[in-house]
């Protein structure tokens, strides 16, 4: 173990230098972790909104068009790189100790501090190397048009913004908030980028003269001013490259769906093995690992497009760059689309019946997002401490046992369950979000079952919160 400390060490000189939030030193009331809370999602949004200084253009296609949902970025503002470099180094500090590359032992106070400083560290590195890279590739417009001055002054902005994500999301993990910075900030940005989709009052000319973006405003306007009320209303519902009513209603019956499957679960009963009468459960709920298969699917998708991008730009005309996706602008929205390859193969087919004139492309997306999710899921709880043996684990540490059970026979108790329930769990995560691309939901399936799952776990922190605090007269 001393050399995974060693590693671990490395980072003591710089834990003076980095921002920290001191943990809560008292219980903090309901409702101040409710002000807290919106607090913090008050200051993301604004950060969200406010255009990065010294930017000379931002014009063009969006390399991280695909990658922006899950991310809780928005182009051309501070909050460019979104939640990016938090989660890219707690997934990778996550994969090293659950790898015991780096050993750590969460009991000991001093470990849990360096593995946070060393999160923290390779944060701010990620945020300064995509910072730079976002400048230099021209996403803003050439360095010689910008200037040195301006340049650095943006990679300030951008090194800036991520800190203040990572503090924020610190604060609310340390007992001021409700749940985590980060499932709020992506839960935040899908609603917001459906309630858009749904009342955008930006027109676009499609050929048949100005409509409004949003499906109902749409609705409306094309009730209102169209004088054959049928054909209004059926464009309304089926019209293509824009959202329309038939979207919005398959968002919200995927929206029920999900939170119907949230509450599947094995309730295992667990009793101490000190305080005599003492009983409580261990759920193992169908969705174990929660959004994790559709983040890492969706991490995973999201590389390959915007690698296959970089190199069909350069090298088009090469036979394995076109095997990787070939890629063409999008009429209406501008953004480049995969038109061929595996890239293409990966995308969700656009309709029912782009499904029915492409079986190959819908078996293919349908095989993958299945196979890849339940494959995440089930390697998640292996790296991430939730396997039936760490489960097994902290149950005994805990002095906790299984009614009518041996200690020996825990873990090959919970074997029968945590493992299924990973893999199905992540399979169903799979078929719901490709249920939700074919239906057409509105801000894609990987988008509606993270918002749904997220928002359904803040229910559940509040509920519990507002129960021990018998606060619901809140």
């Amino acid at each position: 173990m001393g050399g995974g400390f060693r590693v671990l060490h490395l980072v003591k000189p710089f834990l003076s230098f980095l921002p920290e939030v001191q943990s809560a030193d008292r219980k903090v009331q309901f409702r101040e972790k409710v002000i807290y809370t919106v607090i913090a999602l008050a200051i993301f949004l604004v950060c969200s909104q406010l255009p990065l200084y010294g930017i000379h253009s931002t014009t063009g296609a969006d390399p991280f068009y695909w990658m922006r949902v899950i991310l809780a970025s928005s182009r051309g503002t501070v909050m460019e790189l979104g939640i990016t470099p938090i989660v890219t180094s707690g997934m990778v500090m996550q994969l090293l100790a659950g790898s015991k590359i780096i050993q750590v032992d969460n009991n000991v106070r001093e470990d849990r501090a360096l593995l946070n400083g060393a999160q923290k560290l390779l944060g701010i590195l990620i945020a300064v190397g995509e910072a730079v890279a976002y400048v230099l590739s021209g996403m803003y417009g050439s360095v010689a048009q910008l200037g040195v001055g301006n340049a650095i002054l943006i990679i300030l902005q951008l090194c800036f913004a991520a800190i203040i994500v990572m503090c924020l999301d610190e604060l609310l993990q340390k007992g001021y908030g409700l749940g985590s910075g980060i499932s709020l900030f992506i839960a935040t940005n899908i609603c917001e980028s459906i309630i858009w989709k749904a009342f955008s009052p930006t027109t676009i000319n499609t050929g048949r003269g100005a409509e409004f973006e949003g499906a109902i405003i749409a609705l409306f306007h094309l009730s209102i001013t169209r004088t054959n009320k049928i054909s209004a209303l059926r464009e309304a519902f089926y019209r293509q490259s824009l959202p329309n009513v038939t979207n919005l209603l398959a968002t919200v019956l995927i929206f029920l769906i999900v939170i119907y499957f949230q509450g599947f679960r094995v309730v295992l009963p667990v009793r101490s093995k000190n305080a005599r009468g003492q009983q409580g459960s261990y759920p193992i709920k169908l969705f174990y690992t929660s959004n994790m298969p559709i983040i890492l699917q969706s991490a995973l998708v999201s590389n390959l497009y915007f690698i296959s991008q970089l190199l069909y730009r350069k090298y088009g005309g090469n036979f394995i760059v076109n095997m990787i996706g070939t890629w063409k602008e999008s009429e209406y929205s501008g953004q480049s689309v995969p038109v061929a390859g595996l890239a293409y193969l990966v995308t969700a087919p656009s309709s029912l019946a782009d499904m029915v004139s492409h079986p190959f492309h819908a078996l293919f997306y349908m095989v993958f997002m299945l196979s890849a999710c339940a494959l995440f899921s089930k390697t998640w709880i292996e790296v991430s401490g939730s396997s039936a043996r760490d489960v097994a684990k902290q149950l005994k540490e805990q002095q906790m046992v299984m009614p009518g059970h041996r200690d020996s026979n825990l873990q090959k108790e919970l074997n029968r369950y945590i493992p299924t329930a990973a893999a199905f769990g992540g399979v169903c995560i799979g078929a719901l979000t490709v249920l939700a691309d074919l239906m057409g939901a509105i801000g894609s399936g990987t988008g509606i079952l993270l918002a749904v799952t997220i928002i359904y776990q803040y229910f559940e922190t509040f509920e519990k919160e507002a129960t021990e605090l018998g606060m619901f007269g809140l």
